[in-house]
């Protein structure tokens, strides 16, 4: 008797999947699979985590873009409305329109910069400040759920790649040499 076939790939196979990894992800290539996308996989988990961090955050009466702007500031208070917009990769219109919302449920207030009066700076208010710290724990319980089977060292380097790939894609086309375009 023979020994049995698994059913699991061998070694070699697992090899050369990896190895034609960044080949099936690029859509140049025919035997490209969306599945094996990193960059659709990335939007496609970015847009899940955003449905449901905006369905959370509607029960409290806070919109997804509203959350952005105001854990921006948070971190760097003040922020003009163009910082807020860039760092959320949000349009700057509207970003500004968002910024005006928030003015209006004083949870921040706006000034303009002393060094340029055309910018526009955005400060957290107390009741800002008390808004981010509730919607943190709303965030909290949706990124735990997300993270639960990752270990620290995992969302590291998930981290470290996501930030390359963000960095790769802010470089004007072309000004990287080490861009091979297939044959």
């Amino acid at each position: 008797m023979g020994r049995p076939q698994s059913t699991l790939p061998s070694r070699r196979e697992n090899i050369s999947r990896l190895a034609d990894a960044k080949r099936r992800g690029d859509p140049e290539f025919s035997d490209f699979q969306l599945a094996d996308s990193p960059l659709y996989l990335i939007v496609r988990t970015a847009g899940r985590y955003a449905q449901e961090l905006e369905n959370a955050l509607d029960a409290t009466g806070m919109d997804l873009l509203s959350w952005r702007a105001l854990m921006i500031v948070n971190e760097s208070s003040p922020s003009s409305v163009s910082e807020i917009a860039e760092r959320s990769v949000t349009r700057l219109s509207t970003m500004t329109r968002v910024v005006q919302r928030l003015e209006k449920k004083n949870l921040v207030n706006l000034s303009k910069r002393r060094s340029d009066g055309r910018v526009t700076e955005v400060h957290l208010t107390p009741l800002g400040k008390r808004c981010v710290e509730r919607e943190r724990g709303t965030a909290g319980e949706i990124y735990r759920r997300a993270m639960r089977d990752l270990s620290s060292s995992e969302i590291a380097v998930l981290n470290g790649l996501t930030r390359r790939i963000f960095e790769n894609l802010s470089k004007r086309p072309g000004h990287d040499r080490g861009i091979v375009r297939p044959p």
